[in-house]
């Protein structure tokens, strides 16, 4: 759990413009969501 946590923070992006804070947000969401579908199909 704590090497999740630690995976998790170095994707972590603190910006001070909340534009390039929601694009980032968005691509790693679109990857996480784009990998639990292949992981599905493949299941």
């Amino acid at each position: 759990m704590r090497e999740l946590l630690r995976l998790a923070r170095q994707f972590r992006r603190d910006s001070p413009d909340p534009r390039e804070t929601f694009v980032h947000r968005l691509r790693v969401g679109t990857v996480v969501a784009f990998l639990i579908l292949i992981f599905l199909l493949l299941r």
